[in-house]
């Protein structure tokens, strides 16, 4: 498996563009964008401003086997106009090794969600990990207490793999179970298919 992903790869999707996060230029785009109770009921670590994430940003990008990306509409979608930070997503926790990558810390501001973005961005980035950086096996988790991310992962074709019980302690004291799903690089051709049927039925 190829890793890192070059600094000048960006991921160009038909609606949406995804970029290497750049803290100090994304932040205040982001913080605007995510800066809604509903976007982290289920995500440690809200930034308070923008400056907040900017430092949260920097530790993220400087984490080994990281890749974050800052994820913006290229086409009016509503409300927001072209160019709109939309969310953001990592590549994390990479094994070249192993050919193992996971896909995970993905926000999107609530005036996409139930749209065509999540697979969308899944789409670009799957394709990515598994024909550019030959990944074997992508895998994704969330919190058991987040049923809308568990039905989107499932959406995409991922596979339930189990829950991994007292997986990490939250902020405010309880104990987390996440539940993992995983894509390989044998079932990518049936779920790229279905993930472009997905697209072409919401056009």
């Amino acid at each position: 498996m190829t890793w890192p992903v070059p600094r000048e790869v960006a991921l160009l999707g038909a609606t949406v563009d995804l970029t290497p996060v750049d803290p100090k230029a994304d932040a205040v785009d982001l913080f605007s964008a995510l800066n809604h109770d509903r976007v982290w009921a289920h995500v440690p670590g809200r930034p308070t401003d923008p400056e907040h994430f900017e430092t949260a940003l920097r530790a993220m990008c400087a984490r080994p086997g990281w890749q974050p990306w800052t994820i913006r509409t290229t086409a009016r979608r509503g409300d927001l106009p072209a160019g709109s930070a939309i969310g953001t997503t990592s590549y994390l926790d990479v094994s070249s090794h192993d050919a193992r990558v996971e896909i995970g810390s993905t926000l999107y501001t609530p005036a996409v969600w139930g749209t065509s973005v999540n697979p969308e961005v899944k789409l670009v980035l799957l394709r990515y990990a598994f024909e550019v950086l030959h990944a074997g096996r992508v895998q994704l988790k969330t919190d058991v207490r987040n049923k809308r991310s568990q039905q989107a992962i499932s959406r995409l074709g991922a596979q339930y793999e189990g829950t991994m019980r007292r997986h990490f302690r939250r902020p405010d004291g309880t104990v987390r179970d996440s539940v993992l799903f995983s894509i390989i690089a044998e079932d990518w051709p049936v779920v790229e298919q279905r993930l472009l049927a997905r697209l072409a039925a919401a056009t």
